[in-house]
């Protein structure tokens, strides 16, 4: 980090990498030793305390900090806070229980699901909703959108079960290069044993694709959450009739739509179109 940079310039990642540097050296310990601590190397140490890592420090290396340092969970906050500050308020309380969640069951309607989106893809979406946002501020939300994938480092990370309506891999976000960007990452999510991904086709007809985009979240010891989204905000749905009317629909989704194994066919079928 730039040392003549006056503190109220620095952004948030900086600050937070300024604050590890301080408490490490009032410890007495070496990035060697931080980087021993939290299971990280020497590298990724200098990086954040640079404040140019990115998109920014896992939580599992602030978690690390806190250990080494003895600071509770004084750097583990301070990093969730950075993160939720990247997000429109509304949608924090549904972030919060996506990070808890053992399922996630998401359907989409004309754009890819967020946690499962490229940096490029991310940012155009972005720069279209936001046209006014700076590019920091831009580059910022795509960070914090990447970071969604966290999820999956978890030592029990959670089954995601994607249904994207055709509309998703054929409306053009960005450019065609984008979207050949966005269908291969697609399909090496696929590979993973924690995804699932179906297409549902335009010739699936009105019927199963009537509803509007919503996402669900499974836990092991808590209720079943439904979450809808309007260009206004999000809202969070906890009763029991309108979460069973919301697992109908995405059983019925599942019913209409293609195989996993056609899906992914059908991808590498677009994605061809796309790099063409």
């Amino acid at each position: 980090m730039d040392e003549t940079i006056a503190p109220e310039h620095l952004n948030p990642l900086q600050r937070f990498g300024r604050d590890i540097k301080q408490v490490r050296l009032a410890r007495k310990l070496t990035q060697k030793h931080l980087a021993k601590a939290t299971g990280y190397t020497d590298g990724y140490v200098s990086k954040v305390e640079s404040g140019t890592l990115l998109p920014r420090p896992s939580r599992k290396f602030a978690e690390g900090c806190d250990n080494a340092f003895g600071t509770g969970e004084l750097f583990a906050g301070m990093l969730r806070r950075i993160d939720e500050g990247d997000h429109p308020s509304w949608f924090v309380p549904y972030l919060n229980l996506e990070r808890k969640a053992s399922r996630i069951l998401a359907y989409s309607t004309n754009l890819v699901t967020g946690i499962v989106q490229t940096a490029d893809y991310a940012r155009a979406v972005f720069q279209v909703s936001n046209p006014r946002a700076s590019t920091e501020g831009i580059e910022d939300k795509v960070a914090a959108r990447l970071r969604r994938r966290e999820v999956f480092e978890r030592d029990n990370p959670p089954l995601l079960w994607v249904i994207l309506h055709e509309a998703c891999l054929r409306t053009v976000v960005g450019s065609a290069e984008v979207m050949a960007g966005q269908l291969a990452y697609l399909l090496s999510v696929t590979a993973s044993p924690q995804v699932e991904l179906q297409v549902v086709r335009f010739t699936a007809g009105i019927a199963a694709t009537s509803t509007m985009p919503f996402t669900v979240l499974r836990f092991p010891d808590s209720p079943t959450v439904l979450y809808t989204e309007t260009r206004v905000g999000g809202r969070m749905h906890d009763a029991a009739q309108t979460v069973e009317a919301a697992l109908d629909d995405y059983d019925l989704l599942r019913a209409n739509a293609l195989s996993p194994s056609q899906s992914t066919d059908l991808i590498k079928t677009l994605l061809k179109e796309y790099r063409a």
